[in-house]
């Protein structure tokens, strides 16, 4: 969609490498890739996760200072939320939503944004902080590149940080 002539943009920060927190850059984006928009994504610090193969498909959810719990619906107590396996188990609760409303998991979602044309990087800070490598990366992952490169490339665009 255009927006007087030019194209609009939108570039998401991911910061947080939580089940809950990837999903909101995922489902605002495909959205906006679906609307026309230009879709860059900036995955940094605990947002790395979402693209590291050895993770993007093992993300958790912990209750643990999660104040929102209640919206699940079993509303689990804060002092609960410390004993053992309750992350799994509030993965499992998430995991099992997200698949009856027929969303895909983190891998697959990102696949489909990029085969849309979103364009994704890794942070150099955070790739270089924990020893990854490009190779750590699916092929969709276009670069690892600077704070200062991802603000060049998305000079004009609508920045959201998640």
């Amino acid at each position: 969609m255009a927006n007087n002539g030019d194209t609009r943009k939108v570039a998401f920060i991911c910061s947080k490498g939580s089940l809950d927190m990837a999903y909101p850059a995922l489902i605002m984006g495909w959205a906006a890739l679906g609307n026309g928009i230009d879709v860059t994504i900036f995955f940094t610090f605990w947002g790395l996760d979402m693209i590291t193969k050895s993770r993007m498909n093992n993300l958790e959810l912990s209750p643990i200072g999660n104040t929102n719990m209640k919206m699940s619906g079993i509303g689990i107590p804060n002092i609960v939320s410390v004993l053992p396996g309750m992350t799994a188990v509030a993965t499992a609760m998430m995991k099992s939503k997200m698949t009856a409303l027929e969303v895909p998991p983190v891998g697959e979602y990102l696949q489909m944004m990029a085969d849309a044309g979103a364009k994704m990087y890794g942070c150099k800070m955070t790739v270089d902080m924990n020893g990854l490598k490009k190779e750590d990366f699916p092929d969709y992952v276009l670069d690892v590149v600077t704070a200062a490169d991802f603000m060049d490339m998305t000079a004009g665009a609508q920045i959201i940080f998640i």
